[in-house]
């Protein structure tokens, strides 16, 4: 589970709600976070020739999420991967509620082609233990 992320006032809307588009901002800060703590790094694949666009992205709301909540994002690796990563999130508040789920598509492209790869032998083996 990711570090708590809080939400800040201008990631609300007028009627006090965590705005929906920043569920997705979260994903990605926990998601980021997690693979980091694997020891990938997402700019060091960039650099390496690896682009990892989201091709899909889904939220389903719960409750909703208010001006300093302080939100935990559990990240699971969904399938092993191929020439995709299939990510899902658990979003919980700071009483442990269950705010929101999603799920992300990320597919490997090769950045100097700008068409899709498969996953790196290196990559896949570091993932292996988490799907």
């Amino acid at each position: 589970m990711s570090n708590p992320i809080r939400v800040r006032y201008s990631d609300t809307d007028q009627m006090g709600y965590m705005h929906h588009s920043n569920y997705l901002r979260f994903f990605e800060v926990a998601r980021l976070e997690w693979l980091s703590s694997l020891g990938i790094s997402y700019k060091k694949m960039e650099q390496s020739g690896i682009w990892l666009p989201v091709a899909h992205a889904s939220v389903q709301f719960k409750v909703p999420s208010y001006f300093d909540d302080e939100l935990r994002v559990k990240v699971t690796l969904e399938t092993p991967p191929k020439a995709s990563l299939l990510f899902s999130y658990h979003v919980f508040n700071q009483d442990e509620t269950l705010v929101s789920t999603g799920k992300t598509k990320l597919a490997f492209l090769n950045a100097a082609t700008g068409r899709p790869m498969r996953c790196p032998d290196d990559l896949y083996q570091v993932l292996q233990p988490y799907f």
